[in-house]
């Protein structure tokens, strides 16, 4: 009897003590550190917390978690520039370009980015914070942020957060409350987005200005996701999968010897031109292209892509990528390759089928990104907290409806002499493309009179090019060009 009144009490004892699984409201906590970045001695501090989201009536509907770095012993923080960061998915944390691209600590892998053990992390010594200060934000149910429960303990309304324009809507408000309490508001601003985070801050750029009154002085896009050509179908959206296929076949040593024998930026200016001249029209005829036109087509293709005549015949000239990830090393080795980056290699079940049985790049990611990001945050930044890390969040059904990120990009361009766009690619990409990319380039302003305030950078690597090493270096040098070049320098904002 007298062991059982004891265990009881033991349990009421530890069930006082336990915690609800839920994130805080509104908090911060702030970690002093040090680096070394391009060779020079860096002190930082980096505050990682989490901001309410609020509806109109001013209630708190959200909690966004976020880790804000700034450098420290800077005189003049009004003429230091802020870069606010995202990832995509939807539904993806902002660990990726945090964790591997422009944040003071990196993963520990390999020079061109598979895992190694054991798992964790190391300095940065090419981040860009000597030159700017970073948010990284994780949109409600990624990472550690939460929707919030009103006092009857009832969730808010999913749509509300999980679509195009809703997304942009609430982030743009999250995003004015962040500078207004950083003080951040003379700051040169930038926004940068990561795959479907290309869309969001398309979108954002045009919301920040006339909802926020928030002008930028640059757009980042990494890897983009447009989806106005982005698995839409048609001519367009299959011919532009081409240059890719190209790439990964060149990557892979399956053109031809004497395509096989020129470096790749070699060829790659061919094989667009192709694809825009004859490629493009060719699938716009269908089933009334002549059968002396498909037969030329296809031969170009079979030589562009490593695939034989016979299987893009069978398709119609229109192959799709799934396809191809599966198809391209099928008689030389039977693996598949990689779909957000083609070096990678799989194996499935069965050699025979249409597309690969699972990612095997993300596969690898994961091995790395998910303990570094859980080791970080509790043991370095102190953020202690027992609810799960999101590398993927719950998001869906996502609404895609009313998409005018590309025009509303276009807008903000042509009301804001200032803002300047940078898409960065990797040419072994085969979910963004990067020659899908360069399209969206192209349509942001049809009338070309902003076409110098555009410009593109392709890397040797797939959708996260910044993991192999080499890459890292360049794209986190072609961003501070990017910021000295989009500095305002003391000129007016007209035309």
């Amino acid at each position: 009897m007298r062991k059982s009144v004891i265990i009881q009490l033991l349990l009421c004892a530890s069930l006082s003590f336990a915690q609800e699984l839920k994130i805080p409201l509104d908090t911060t906590v702030t970690t002093q550190h040090k680096t070394i970045i391009k060779g020079v001695n860096i002190s930082y501090t980096a505050e990682t917390g989490t901001q309410p989201v609020w509806d109109k009536e001013g209630t708190v509907i959200a909690s966004l978690f976020y880790t804000y770095y700034t450098r420290e012993n800077i005189k003049d923080r009004s003429s230091r520039p802020l870069i606010i960061s995202f990832n995509g998915g939807p539904g993806s944390a902002s660990v990726w370009m945090h964790m591997a691209y422009t944040g003071p600590r990196i993963l520990n892998v390999d020079d061109e980015g598979y895992p190694v053990q054991p798992y964790g992390f190391k300095s940065n010594p090419n981040s860009i914070l000597d030159v700017a200060d970073i948010v990284f934000v994780n949109p409600v149910n990624t990472g550690y942020s939460r929707m919030v429960p009103n006092q009857d303990g009832e969730m808010p309304d999913r749509s509300q957060f999980f679509g195009i324009n809703e997304d942009i809507a609430y982030l743009s408000g999250w995003i004015n409350t962040f500078v207004t309490r950083k003080n951040r508001w003379e700051s040169p601003k930038y926004i940068i987005g990561e795959s479907y985070g290309g869309t969001r801050v398309m979108g954002l750029s045009l919301a920040l200005q006339q909802n926020q009154w928030m002008y930028l002085n640059g757009v980042i896009l990494v890897s983009p996701a447009d989806y106005k050509t982005l698995r839409v179908g048609g001519p367009v959206s299959s011919a532009l999968n081409l240059p890719y296929y190209a790439a990964a076949a060149w990557y892979h040593k399956m053109l031809p010897d004497d395509l096989q024998s020129k470096d790749l930026l070699e060829i790659l200016p061919e094989i667009e031109n192709f694809t825009i001249n004859d490629l493009i029209p060719a699938l716009a005829k269908g089933g009334f292209a002549s059968d002396e036109e498909k037969m030329k087509i296809s031969e170009k293709m079979a030589l562009y892509s490593g695939l034989s005549q016979k299987v893009i015949l069978q398709h119609n000239l229109d192959v799709p990528n799934r396809f191809f990830w599966k198809e391209l090393l099928r008689e030389k080795t039977g693996q598949t390759i990689g779909r957000l980056d083609s070096r990678y290699l799989g194996i499935d079940k069965k050699e025979s089928g249409t597309s690969p049985d699972y990612s095997a790049e993300l596969t690898s990611w994961l091995h790395s990104f998910t303990p570094a990001i859980n080791h970080y945050i509790k043991n370095e930044l102190k953020f202690v907290t027992d609810l799960k890390y999101n590398m993927f969040g719950s998001v869906q059904p996502w609404n895609n409806e009313n998409d005018n990120t590309r025009d509303d990009l276009r807008l903000a361009m042509a009301q804001n002499p200032y803002l300047k766009v940078l898409n960065q690619s990797g040419y072994y990409d085969g979910a963004t493309t990067y020659f899908s990319a360069k399209y969206t380039l192209s349509q942001i302003d049809p009338s070309g009179k902003m076409k110098d305030r555009l410009s593109f950078k392709g890397y040797r690597s797939g959708h996260m090019m910044y993991l192999r090493n080499e890459d890292l270096i360049q794209s986190n040098e072609d961003l501070r060009a990017f910021i000295k070049a989009s500095s305002a320098d003391g000129k007016a904002a007209k035309y």
